[in-house]
């Protein structure tokens, strides 16, 4: 039975590490969405204020063009009337009061037309109606503005249109000075148009900058000029404070002065001096705001919830075989390979706990191989090596050079020593271990022709190819120690001359080398032996058969190596298999 405190353990274990990634995911994902949520409601925040003021730019900047639209056209009326006064032949006249009341008739907001002298007497008026008197006309503002500057139009304050009897309306006076001509002569006087100011308070009334944002006009001296609140503000019950808009004449600007936050947007009209000015609440901003960050509250409560019921029952799903996993994971660590784990849990732990298993299995066999292939390559890589630099090759080689020179034979030696030269070339090869097979035939001939000279024509060789195979590729030095054994151990102990072919053809997909002698043959259990590794040639070059055998299959695979046929005073076959291998492939 198993034990209690062992099994309570276990469970503590286990709920612990449900625990630890119910946590962890938690935690991140608490983390992730606060980080969003912060980020979201900084960005939301920012452009619903950068909205509220664009829009409140918009709005002005609408109310500017409309109001300069409609005070070009009134000053586009002042300009015809005027022009009509001056080409007048004498003022007042039937045709000129004619003219100016047509003018007035086209604009239901055009309350009158007047010429005044220089001292404040009637020339010219339309309507036709009696002056009041008292109206202390030199002291008006819009009368001195057209004497003090008598070459651009003033727009006056709006007033009570007090010159005239009859209808008393809430005009802008626009004035400026004017030639006229008076029983044959010309005089200086001032055109007065007076507007009516009603257009200007619906075109200002109709514009709205939140539940309680508004928009006033002053002058460039501070007065105001329009205000939705205009008669609290004469009574003292509103203050405005102007200081901001006469401080600059275009922009967005945060007032804190009246003890709330306000949006003041500015926009002047330059040609008349008049400056638009908007007025919003920053508190209904930041009602936006509230709602903003109301909502993602709430949908980040909602999120985490549900992600943390979520991640609840997954961690319990998961963290059982995830705990078997662990320990064999452990046990691999600790060296053992034989591990099994039992596949079960998830869909993905199953999937992972079979990748497990499959893995250790590859590596244990990987691990067996990489011992066994490591062996034979360093075994390989030294041989070639001792191979291609062979002393004792070379030391009697160089010693039949000398003879050779003792005796005069100078044909001999420039054969021997080419050979010699050409036999190390394609030997080093450049360091590359991958030759055509045209070189490696080539590298053997070479051979044959020093070892030819060495033994004073013991033997007599013949090197035969397909024309197609000596493009292919193979591996340098295959035929080398083949050909070295069948002299050393077939042709140098025979009485008579011996030969030596060496053949290169095409077989099925794949290049044969076929080195054969007619020497002595070897003896079964003798071949036997070769096969193995047991033996060693003493005067050969060290590499031997079985080690050419081996680096074909190391190389190529199981597929290929070499094999030998032999018979005792008949000779002997030995025949390499490798790939056909072409510059492509």
């Amino acid at each position: 039975m198993r034990n209690p405190v062992i099994a309570l353990v276990h469970t503590l274990k286990m709920k612990s590490i449900q625990f630890i990634i119910t946590a962890s995911f938690t935690l991140v994902t608490v983390a992730v969405m606060l980080f969003v949520g912060v980020m979201l409601y900084s960005k939301f925040s920012e452009t619903a204020e950068q909205n509220a003021f664009l829009h409140t730019q918009q709005i002005i900047d609408q109310v500017s063009f409309n109001l300069k639209s409609y005070l070009d056209g009134m000053t586009d009326i002042f300009e015809l009337a005027a022009e009509k006064i001056r080409r007048s032949e004498n003022v007042p006249d039937d045709k000129l009061t004619e003219q100016l009341g047509t003018i007035l008739e086209t604009r239901e907001d055009l309350v009158s037309v007047a010429v005044f002298s220089r001292e404040g007497e009637l020339i010219a008026g339309f309507p036709q109606t009696a002056m009041r008197k008292n109206t202390r006309l030199r002291e008006q503002s819009w009368f001195q503005a057209a004497l003090n500057n008598p070459n651009h139009i003033s727009f006056s304050l709006p007033h009570i249109q007090n010159l005239f009897q009859g209808e008393y309306k809430w005009v802008v006076s626009m004035s400026r000075g004017i030639s006229v001509a008076q029983n044959g002569e010309r005089e200086d006087a001032i055109l007065l148009v007076d507007v009516n100011f009603k257009t200007i308070d619906d075109l200002c009334q109709r514009v709205g900058l939140g539940k309680k944002g508004y928009v006033y006009i002053i002058d460039l001296a501070g007065n105001i000029v329009y205000h939705p609140q205009q008669q609290l503000i004469y009574v003292g019950l509103k203050n405005e404070n102007r200081a901001i808009a006469l401080k600059n004449s275009y922009g967005s600007y945060v007032d804190e002065s009246g003890g709330e936050r306000r949006l003041v947007t500015i926009k002047t009209l330059e040609d008349i001096g008049w400056k638009i000015v908007g007025v919003s609440y920053m508190d209904e901003i930041a009602t936006t705001k509230k709602e903003i960050s109301g909502f993602i509250f709430w949908l980040l409560f909602f999120v985490i919830a549900v992600v943390l019921f979520v991640l609840t029952y997954i961690s319990a799903a998961i963290s059982r075989p995830i705990r078997n996993l662990e320990r064999s994971m452990e046990q691999v660590e600790k060296g053992d390979f034989t591990v099994n784990l039992a596949v079960q849990g998830s869909h993905e732990v199953e999937q992972l706990s079979r990748r497990f298993n499959h893995m250790v299995i590859r590596i244990r066999q990987l691990m067996d191989q990489i011992i066994r292939e490591q062996e034979a390559k360093r075994k390989s890589e030294l041989e070639v090596l001792q191979a291609q630099i062979n002393p004792h090759f070379l030391y009697n080689t160089l010693n039949s050079v000398v003879r050779m020179v003792g005796n005069g034979k100078n044909e001999d030696v420039i054969t021997t020593i080419t050979a010699l030269s050409k036999l190390f070339r394609i030997s080093l090869s450049k360091g590359k271990n991958i030759i055509t097979v045209q070189e490696e035939l080539e590298h053997v001939r070479n051979y044959l022709v020093i070892q030819k000279m060495r033994y004073k024509n013991k033997f007599t060789y013949e090197i035969t190819a397909q024309e197609e195979v000596l493009p292919c590729k193979t591996l340098k030095l295959l035929l080398q120690p083949i050909v070295e054994n069948a002299i050393y151990h077939g042709i140098e102990p025979m009485a008579q001359q011996g030969k030596i072919t060496v053949t290169a053809e095409m077989a099925d997909g794949s290049v044969l080398f076929r080195v054969r002698d007619n020497g002595l043959g070897i003896p079964p259990h003798v071949l036997e032996q070769i096969g193995s590794g047991q033996i060693k040639s003493k005067d050969g070059s060290g590499v031997g058969i079985k080690n050419v055998h081996e680096r074909i299959r190391l190389f190529f695979g199981e597929a290929y190596g070499l094999s030998i046929e032999s018979d005792e005073e008949t000779g002997t076959t030995v025949t390499i298999r490798i790939p056909m291998m072409t510059e492509e492939t």
